[in-house]
């Protein structure tokens, strides 16, 4: 079987990462389960390993704290409430601040941006997106969430034009599906209907979308 790292499925580095995907696919088999400590776990892990993964194989340090902060936000979203809510929100705007930091360091800023049409049509798209998705839920939410969700849009759509800055096809790919499940789960939470069917799909589409970001933007550091 062939790996992405050096040595067979019993090195570390892919070791940690089957782990994490392990993780992954055991948290989306209990989405549509009551929360406990062990779903919370396997929600935490799946991430909190691709950090670990990123330290081992000597990644950038902004990386590894970007990861370790979507961890924390994951622990926090793994559980109910408006309180766990606001603090998944609030560690996920700090990872994606520290994403921007990252990818604006690595990246080779405006000049490449503005080198190649595609990723100026991918910012325009990006930012029709992130404007219709903060006008939608800016009637729909209640006053005390208006202002930390378009801080919370601001700073992923900054995430996302900072990767656009970057030479990775990863890293762009990966900020793309991070910008996608985000809006999918505003949508799922804020717009949807609360008997709606198409809750238990969407959840799963969230989940997928979002640790196929992660993932991407991992080994688009350790691999590119």
């Amino acid at each position: 079987m062939t790996m992405p790292f050096a040595g067979g499925i019993d090195a570390n580095a892919n070791a940690t990462l089957i782990f994490s995907l392990v993780a992954a696919v055991i948290y989306a088999f209990t989405l549509g389960m009551p929360p406990t400590l062990a779903r919370s776990a396997a929600k935490t892990l799946a991430v909190a390993m691709l950090a670990v993964l990123a330290g081992m194989q000597g990644g950038p340090l902004l990386l590894v704290a970007a990861l370790a902060l979507s961890a924390i936000g994951d622990a926090f979203l793994s559980r109910d409430g408006e309180k766990a809510f606001l603090g998944g929100l609030a560690s996920f705007l700090v990872a994606h601040i520290v994403y921007v930091v990252l990818f604006l360091h690595s990246g080779g800023g405006l000049e490449l941006l503005a080198a190649e049409s595609w990723r100026g049509a991918i910012a325009l798209a990006m930012a029709v997106f992130a404007i219709v998705m903060l006008a939608a839920l800016w009637r729909r939410v209640g006053p005390g969430l208006r202002i930390p969700i378009a801080v919370y849009v601001a700073a992923i759509l900054a995430m996302g034009m900072s990767a656009l800055m970057t030479s990775s096809t990863w890293v762009i790919s990966g900020s793309v599906l991070f910008m996608g499940s985000d809006g999918l789960l505003a949508t799922e939470k804020f717009l949807v209907a609360a008997i709606s069917p198409h809750r238990a799909w969407m959840r799963l589409a969230v989940w997928v979308l979002y640790y196929a970001a992660q993932l991407a933007i991992t080994l688009g550091f350790l691999l590119g």
